[in-house]
């Protein structure tokens, strides 16, 4: 018999596995995990007793014994995966598969930090209503530089240094946050268009441009838990000062200021907006902006390259119809500031897996790494006796 360390490992391992791969089959877990067919059985049936997952059986394919295909188990804990956003906030019940149930949207009645988080905590107070104790954590995505639970900057929303732990002031729920280009990256790499990839860049234009390099899967934090502010890398014009309090920000190069910017119009209260609706028009006048900006993203993406070695790039946002409408400026500014021995084989540029709803989708991934902690699984075990 496994001693209890091994058995939680294992059973995170399987559970990691699930999430990564829904609908994967226990014999495809036991190749992965190189376990025996009987370990394989155990372990699954342990958790199936658990509450966390489900078996049915595989379809048949040719000779061999028959499997089963893994899923969440239909009253097992979930995470509530909330992001923020400039205009108001999404949310969505993920389960530990991955699968998400997204919820209805809202609008911010304020933009004051207590008023906005007050309302986020009524949405957790609902969740925990009908979920009861299968809630178990709560993720929350911010369009800011986060370390821990302190959201230390976010320009678009006006907000320095905010705790964010009222979203689940007494829930007795588990919070966790993360900057939502960062989650956005997590998804792309686990279930997305960077699955499998040992290195992975994914980059977001919304307002500014956010992302993450991922190593396996996992976002790289830096020392203190803030990397990925590519916005905030010095590409821009050095005489303009960012809003953040760097200058010659990437940010102001990139979304719906440059555009205006460089059509001469003043800086559109709602730069998403703004950009989206000029990527949608494209009219002729705006062409030669375009594809200014779509140069600067390739120019800055290329000393991206540079710099980490990515094995592939995902695009989010508005980088993908960005580079779609110039598609010619975005290509040349990426090979032309690639170093040379690159250009005969550079990371590939793909659009993004999950362009809607990769934020929530990796909030719910980061929940999930804690609901497969040995301490999570352990107080799931002891609440069903």
């Amino acid at each position: 018999m496994v001693n209890r360390r091994g058995r939680w490992q294992t059973a995170a391992e399987v559970l990691g596995l699930l999430s990564r791969q829904p609908g994967i089959t226990r014999a495809a877990v036991a190749r992965a995990l190189q376990l025996s067919t009987g370990s394989a059985t155990e372990v699954t049936a342990r958790l199936r007793d658990l509450q966390l997952l489900s078996e049915s059986p595989a379809p048949i394919q040719g000779r061999g014994r028959p499997t089963t295909v893994l899923a969440a188990h239909p009253l097992g804990p979930v995470v509530l995966a909330l992001e923020l956003r400039q205009g108001g906030w999404r949310s969505g019940v993920v389960s530990l598969d991955g699968s998400l149930e997204q919820l209805p949207g809202h609008r911010h009645r304020g933009h004051r930090p207590a008023s906005v988080l007050a309302a986020l905590r009524e949405v957790v107070v609902g969740a925990a209503a009908e979920y009861g104790d299968r809630l178990q954590a709560v993720a929350l995505a911010v369009p800011g530089t986060v370390r821990g639970l302190e959201l230390l900057q976010a320009s678009t929303l006006s907000w320095n240094d905010v705790d964010l732990s009222p979203v689940v002031e007494g829930t007795g729920l588990f919070l966790v946050a993360g900057n939502d280009a960062t989650l956005a990256g997590v998804a792309e790499a686990r279930t997305g268009a960077a699955a499998g990839a040992g290195t992975a860049l994914h980059l977001i234009v919304e307002v500014g441009i956010g992302g993450t390099l991922l190593l396996d899967g996992v976002p790289v934090g830096g020392a203190s838990g803030t990397a990925g502010e590519y916005g905030h890398t010095p590409y821009g014009d050095r005489s303009v000062r960012c809003p953040c309090g760097a200058r010659g920000c990437w940010d102001l190069e990139i979304d719906g200021r440059a555009l205006a910017r460089h059509l001469g119009e003043p800086v559109p209260e709602d730069p998403y907006s703004y950009a989206d609706d000029l990527l949608r028009r494209h009219p002729a006048h705006a062409e030669a902006a375009i594809a200014k900006v779509a140069e600067a993203l390739g120019a800055g993406l290329a000393g991206l390259v540079n710099a980490h070695d990515p094995a592939v790039i995902t695009l989010g946002g508005l980088a993908v119809p960005l580079r779609a409408a110039a598609p010619a400026a975005f290509a040349s500014a990426y090979e032309d500031n690639l170093m040379t021995f690159r250009r005969s084989a550079p990371p590939p540029v793909l659009e993004a897996a999950h362009p809607t709803d990769g934020v929530l989708r990796g909030a719910g991934a980061l929940g999930i790494d804690h609901l497969t902690s040995e301490p999570a699984l352990t107080a799931w075990e002891a609440a069903r006796g």
